[in-house]
């Protein structure tokens, strides 16, 4: 085992108007809730520190792109949140350093800000298991760790995909078979991580996004970091999974809440924060320990430091959720309204800054990389 002390709540919510069958007939199900290497067996202790390094904008892609339909951008105060288009100018973290060569020594430009590979709406269900074999055979360019950038253009951004996670091995072969072709026609340069919490103790959701986070930036240099609950899947590719001027909340339109919004101040299930947002807000809080609440400490976080939620459209910020019953060990948290309340003073202290946890093994499989933790418990 490798000992590391590192200084480096969950909802769901969607917006108005019933799904328009653009796709083949879709069923609806779901809900929305709110809420480096291989190990070995010597011990070492490792310390990390954060560094909020600045992104940069880019100038205009030089390639062409095709013509997209009116994007509907609106700004709003920090409440409600205000909703952005992907490709909106302003966009953070994107990657323009160094010239890169394609097939044939070719000098590749970057991407467009809204790939033309996008399929729009996508029928997506859950009647039939998924065998991984199958997801490695249809995603052949997937690299060790589930990495991946395109080929024929300079991503923007270079994505880490965080998962919480402990015991939905069905709900991962879901997540996997519908997002890596989606991630890749959005073009970007991206990795995903598994952050499996070890042994029975209270789940602490929170505290494993701060550990993806921190292994994640020991692998490559991550710009953009989007967190997602394992059992929610996008039903529109054009629900950019990358990040933006202001923190983004992607999964706005679940179905389990008849694709509306449960209330403004909702920041679970799926979003993204550049690695300086997140740096901004110290990170998650560590301390929510069971079901609920460190979603809208975020909220909070965010609001103390002057920023606003963006979030895409309803009909774009669609979601199906899977239906699963309560996790064990994962019980609604008896102190969340407490700690809420409290989010202005412990925020400084309690995040990515105060991150301590045990780092049991990390392994890159054919489709993600795999990060077994003890995060200790309450």
């Amino acid at each position: 085992m490798v000992k590391q002390y590192h200084s480096p709540s969950r909802a769901w919510c969607s917006a108005p108007s019933p799904p328009r069958s653009a796709t083949a007939p879709v069923s609806w199900s779901g809900w929305c809730v709110s809420s480096r290497s291989p190990s070995s067996s010597s011990t070492a202790t490792a310390f990390w520190t954060p560094r909020g390094a600045k992104t940069s904008r880019t100038t205009p892609p030089t390639r062409t792109s095709r013509k997209t339909r009116p994007r509907g951008t609106r700004t709003d105060p920090p409440t409600p949140p205000r909703r952005e288009e992907a490709g909106e100018p302003g966009d953070k973290g994107q990657n323009t350093g160094g010239k890169a060569v394609g097939p044939g020594g070719k000098e590749l430009q970057q991407c467009p800000g809204t790939s033309p590979l996008l399929l729009s709406p996508l029928r997506v269900e859950f009647s039939s298991p998924v065998k991984e074999e199958l997801i490695k055979k249809q995603n052949p360019a997937l690299q060790p760790g589930g990495r991946f950038r395109p080929r024929d253009c300079v991503a923007q951004q270079k994505v880490a995909i965080i998962i919480p996670f402990r015991n939905r091995e069905e709900h991962l072969k879901y997540w996997l078979n519908y997002l890596h072709p989606i991630l890749q026609r959005q073009q970007l340069d991206y990795g995903v991580y598994v952050v499996n919490q070890d042994g029975e103790g209270t789940f602490n959701r929170a505290k494993l996004l701060n550990v993806g986070y921190a292994e994640a930036l020991k692998d490559y240099d991550y710009d953009c970091f989007v967190f997602s609950d394992v059992d929610l899947i996008p039903m529109d590719d054009r629900n950019t999974y990358r990040c933006f001027s202001q923190p983004r909340h992607l999964s706005v339109a679940v179905d389990k809440f008849g694709f509306r919004l449960p209330y403004a101040q909702c920041f679970g299930g799926v979003s993204s924060m550049s690695k300086e947002q997140f740096l901004k807000i110290n990170g998650f809080p560590n301390n929510y320990w069971g079901w609920g609440g460190e979603d809208d400490d975020i909220f909070k976080r965010f609001s103390y430091k002057g920023m606003s939620i963006s979030r895409p459209s309803g009909e774009i910020g669609k979601y199906r959720m899977i239906r699963h019953n309560r996790d064990k060990n994962n019980e609604p948290n008896p102190q969340r309204f407490n700690q809420i309340a409290h989010t202005l003073e412990t925020m400084s202290s309690d995040g990515i800054s105060s991150l301590s946890y045990s780092l049991v093994k990390k392994e890159k499989l054919d489709l993600y990389t795999r990060i077994h933790v003890d995060v200790g418990g309450p």
